[in-house]
């Protein structure tokens, strides 16, 4: 069963109109009452962030920045062959106010889930987005999936230093919650048939901007992050282009987090895949061809490259 983890960059349901159009009218009857009087904004884009799932071919996938099921549902169904190629889908509303979920789409069938959006510490809520907890019944057996979207590094408006620093309690709350989930879910979790993945926001190298705040996830000895069984070169899923305004550099860092349990990743040695073909030109460290029609900041699949991993065998 190979899974995979997937910032697919705003997978929005927007459309371009054309002047006149009634919009209202548009969006209840939709393309049949104005029929090429609209179309979908970046279809091109999401047309390549397609090529990349259908590259990949996992059998589950977890997404971040989906807006909801709906769309999610008319990506798979355009683009990658209905419901009969994944007949499972689940995305529920979280606490993003931009309406950037993560959810799941599966070949074979979710047994169980239970949203985490629900924890508070203080005024804020613990995640940004959610702790999707989801259960997939498969070949290898019975997989839980945390599946995660954590606190960006982004700098908030108005403040001024480091936004990797400014951010960073916020990701080790995260961490230690999604740690506190699984040992309040499984007696020995090092041995429990479980995968953390996402987006985490942030790499494991500490630099001018301070520590990671991931540390007590991502290096807990329960799971491993399948990434490091690549060469040092290639542990990179994300190309920040940088910042003019804050004087930050272009950087290729991990942001993006494959964590199985210690005992299904004993029972699985192979490294994982990391696909590149839908990033932008610009990350020019990725040296391969691209697919059809990506460009050097746009069209692209993603700013994120997906990262896959097969399961042959369960814990």
């Amino acid at each position: 069963m190979r899974i995979a983890t997937f910032n697919v960059e705003n997978l929005f349901t927007r459309y371009l109109f054309a002047k006149g159009v009634d919009r209202h009218r548009a969006a209840t009857e939709g393309f049949q009452s104005e029929d090429l009087r609209f179309r979908l904004a970046d279809a091109e884009s999401k047309q390549i962030t397609a090529e990349v799932v259908r590259a990949v071919d996992a059998d589950v996938w977890a997404f971040q920045e989906v807006e909801d099921q709906d769309t999610l549902k008319h990506f798979r169904d355009r683009w990658l062959g209905g419901r009969h190629a994944y007949p499972h889908l689940l995305v529920i509303d979280g606490n993003d106010q931009r309406r950037i979920d993560v959810g799941v789409m599966s070949r074979f069938p979710i047994v169980h889930a239970r949203t985490w959006q629900h924890l508070w510490h203080g005024d804020d809520p613990v995640f940004d987005r959610d702790c999707l907890e989801v259960d997939v019944e498969g070949p290898v057996g019975r997989i839980t999936l945390y599946v995660n979207h954590f606190k960006s590094m982004r700098l908030p408006n108005g403040a001024t230093g480091s936004g990797r620093a400014a951010t960073r309690d916020r990701r080790l709350l995260q961490s230690h919650t999604v740690r506190e989930i699984v040992e309040g879910r499984f007696d020995d979790p090092a041995r429990a048939p479980f995968v953390v993945l996402g987006d985490l926001n942030d790499h494991m190298l500490t630099d001018a901007e301070g520590a990671p705040g991931i540390g007590p996830l991502v290096g807990w000895d329960a799971v491993e992050n399948v990434l490091d069984r690549l060469p040092e070169r290639d542990r990179w899923t994300h190309c920040y282009a940088g910042s003019r305004r804050h004087g930050t550099p272009e950087a290729y860092r991990q942001l993006d987090y494959l964590l199985p349990s210690r005992a299904l990743a004993d029972a699985n040695p192979e490294p994982p895949r990391v696909e590149r073909r839908g990033l932008p030109w610009r990350a020019h460290r990725f040296d391969g061809q691209r697919f059809a029609g990506v460009g050097r900041n746009r069209p692209k699949a993603s700013d994120h490259a997906p990262v896959a991993f097969d399961l042959r065998k369960g814990s």
